[in-house]
Parts: C-alpha cells; sequence; structure tokens
C-alpha cells in the first residue's frame, strides 16, 4: 500500500455557519424533517447534496420525534400579525363532508385574511399537494403572489410540492403552526365557503 493512501487524512470544509442556520430552522420548523430544511437551505443559497444534508442532520442531533398520545406546544407561540393590504397573506384549509350515498368528499378553501374574501373553493373527492398548487398557481396568475401562505400541518399542505412551490418565490413564504390556532382568524370566512360549496355540490 502506498504511504501516502495509508497516511491520508480527509478535510472537510467548515459547516459552522450552515450547522447554526440548520439549527434556527429546525427550531423554527419543528416538525420539518432533513428533506424539507434542505428545500429551505437550497432557497438561502446553501446547495448541498441529501448525504452531506443528512449528515450534518444526524449530527446536529435534530431528528424529529415521533408524536406521543397526548400533543402538547412546543416553543412559545408568537401572535399573527394583522394584515394591513390584500394579498399580504392567504389561509389554506381543508374540510369534509358526506354525500347522501355516503361518499365522502373535501374542499379546499382559501382565504384572503385582509378583506376576508373567499378567493377559491376546490371540492373533489382527493385533493393531494399537485392539486393544491395548480389552484395556487392559478390564483397567483390572475391576482398575485402572496407574501405568506397560512395553513395547518396536513399532509397535503407541507407536501413537497406546495414547499417547492413556495421555494419558487423569492418573497413568498409558508406558515405551518403546530396547531389550528392560527387559522381561526378567517374560521368564519372558511365556514361560509365550505357551506356554500356543499350546498351546490349536494344538490
Amino acid at each position: 500500500m502506498d504511504r501516502s493512501t495509508l497516511r491520508y487524512q480527509g478535510k472537510r470544509p467548515d459547516d459552522g455557519a450552515l450547522r447554526e442556520r440548520l439549527r434556527e430552522l429546525a427550531a423554527e420548523r419543528r416538525r420539518f424533517g432533513y428533506r424539507q430544511l434542505g428545500w429551505r437551505l437550497a432557497r438561502e443559497g446553501h446547495a448541498m447534496n441529501h448525504k452531506r444534508l443528512y449528515r450534518l442532520y444526524r449530527e446536529e442531533n435534530l431528528m424529529v420525534r415521533r408524536r406521543g398520545r397526548r400533543k402538547r406546544a412546543l416553543g412559545t407561540r408568537t401572535p399573527m400579525l394583522v394584515p394591513h393590504a390584500i394579498n399580504q397573506r392567504w389561509s389554506l384549509d381543508f374540510v369534509s363532508d358526506t354525500l347522501s350515498d355516503g361518499r365522502r368528499f373535501r374542499i379546499l378553501c382559501v382565504v384572503d385574511d385582509f378583506s376576508r374574501e373567499c378567493l377559491a373553493t376546490v371540492v373533489d373527492t382527493s385533493l393531494g399537494g399537485v392539486r393544491v398548487v395548480r389552484e395556487l398557481e392559478r390564483l397567483a396568475s390572475e391576482r398575485a403572489v402572496p407574501q405568506e401562505v397560512v395553513s395547518d400541518n396536513g399532509t397535503e399542505l407541507t407536501s413537497g410540492a406546495v414547499l417547492r412551490w413556495a421555494s419558487g418565490r423569492s418573497h413568498c413564504t409558508t406558515s405551518s403552526p403546530a396547531s389550528r390556532c392560527r387559522m381561526l382568524s378567517s374560521n368564519h370566512s372558511t365556514a361560509s365557503c365550505a357551506m356554500s360549496a356543499s350546498t351546490s355540490m349536494s344538490s
């Protein structure tokens, strides 16, 4: 064996700043895994392959713990600021109902938190992340891209498709609070949208 091969010692670059930012993002989004955190880092210009990202993620002990049977609030809940203009913040939520024949359907409601206007009510028996992105693209082309999109932690609203849609827009951020309490500001608008959509579908 060659002497240089035997005595070789790997030299990794300094990841101090990257580790610090990874910890900050993990503290903000406690239920995000390493892939979702990687998309946020890539949006900020820290591009890396998944192997290096996972190594840093494991070394910093940022693994998401499995939730217990009793749900508790993580960290301190910060109050949501009141929007002061149209298209400043949209709220997304799902409601569901059952037809007379027993089939279940879901309704995606998009509400402008400033005007309390119901921007869209999408009714279907199955609504995934790709369908959510399609509707957001349509609304963005008709109105404007919002500064913030607020949703709960539903799988459709925290999917890779939705996160990639928000990451591709420099001034659009997504907020997925640990509970649905932040959606209460537009609950009455969501309820009225869902009621009208449910009535039209039943008829």
